[in-house]
């Protein structure tokens, strides 16, 4: 019996070996929020896409937790010099790598969900955005432009804002990115960058009054501990942004080209819908720990896009006739997506 058992064993582990040796290739891929996160759990969609439509010729591996890379600049970095294949960042700090990106992130310009994904969804605007990308990062290739949890809203730990004048003062959690940092100081609040994994221990310990999230987000990382407070602006759609090494990308052969880009499209299906199926269950758990969500009216939302309206003078000063252009082109590619939707509306109406 000790020896079936042995045999078994050695058998599994030969098998096992196998299985990896299989692989013709390897994706490391690192990010920065627990295994209960949408980010960790569309990856699973990817690799068993990829694992499984590739018949094992490229394998994933994904790092969790910041095991590999603490913030989305060293693990940005890692991604151009080859040390990382596959990660996640934000539109914000992909603009700390390719500046024009800053302007798609200016406050309150896409008006929802539908206008979002058909802006992001137009490959002649994404390819032109990819090839911008990789002239400036010589290796970091643009995949998808997804969801990263929804909208980013105000939550607060001990104070209710309903108009721009109740953030002043306040400080306020930031990634590390001028447009979202220039967005708190526009409203009078003290904006703090702090890395992802940090910001459970800065809102519990008072280092900061609030965060910039969506909802869940917020209850994904147990935010609602110390959040109380929660106003539904809107102020920026969280677009997830998802970047390969481009000499990784570029070794695979046509065939499985196909398959990494296949499997990037069924992520972002799990992307985009997690975040509207999730976020029911989101805000009851916001609420029953103790939160208030407020949702302002259209003037209070209106005041709002009023008093950050300077957010893109501050860009534009900065910003180069590139970053102009590229403003243009975006605040476009929204009118066209918009009268595109309005005109379908329209019909499905009659």
């Amino acid at each position: 019996m000790k020896l079936k058992k042995l045999g078994l064993a050695l058998l599994a582990a030969g098998f096992m070996a196998g299985t990896a040796q299989a692989a013709d290739y390897k994706l490391t891929v690192p990010h920065v929020s627990n295994t209960d996160s949408y980010n960790h759990q569309s990856l699973l969609v990817f690799k068993n896409f990829v694992e499984n439509h590739s018949n094992g010729a490229i394998e994933v591996e994904i790092f969790p937790g910041g095991q590999l890379c603490g913030n989305a600049r060293e693990c940005l970095s890692g991604v151009q010099s080859g040390i990382f294949d596959y990660f996640q960042t934000t539109i914000a700090e992909l603009a700390n790598f390719w500046a024009p990106a800053g302007g798609f992130d200016l406050p309150y310009m896409l008006r929802d969900d539908r206008v979002a994904e058909c802006v992001y969804d137009n490959e002649a605007f994404l390819a032109d955005v990819r090839k911008n990308v990789l002239d400036a990062t010589q290796n970091v290739r643009l995949m998808m432009v997804s969801n990263s949890g929804g909208w980013r809203n105000f939550a607060t730990t001990k104070k209710q804002i309903k108009s721009p004048a109740d953030v002043a003062g306040l400080k306020i959690r930031t990634v590390p990115a001028p447009i979202q940092q220039e967005l708190v100081k526009a409203l009078g609040g003290a904006p703090t960058p702090i890395a992802w994994p940090e910001v459970y221990t800065a809102l519990s310990t008072g280092v900061v009054d609030g965060t910039k999230n969506g909802i869940v987000d917020i209850t994904t990382m147990k935010f609602e501990e110390s959040l109380k407070y929660l106003v539904l602006d809107g102020h920026a759609y969280m677009g997830g942004v998802w970047v390969m090494n481009n000499d990784r990308f570029a070794g695979f052969p046509d065939e499985l080209k196909r398959v990494v880009i296949d499997g990037v499209a069924a992520q972002n299906q799990f992307l985009r819908v997690y975040p509207k199926w999730k976020e029911f269950d989101a805000y009851d758990t916001f609420r029953k720990a103790g939160g208030t969500i407020y949702t302002p009216s259209a003037a209070e939302k209106k005041a709002f896009q009023e008093a950050t309206a300077p957010v893109k003078d501050f860009y534009l000063a900065s910003a180069g006739d590139e970053g102009k252009a590229w403003l243009d082109r975006f605040e476009k590619e929204i009118k066209a997506c918009e009268a595109k939707l309005d005109a379908d509306f329209a019909a499905a109406s009659k």
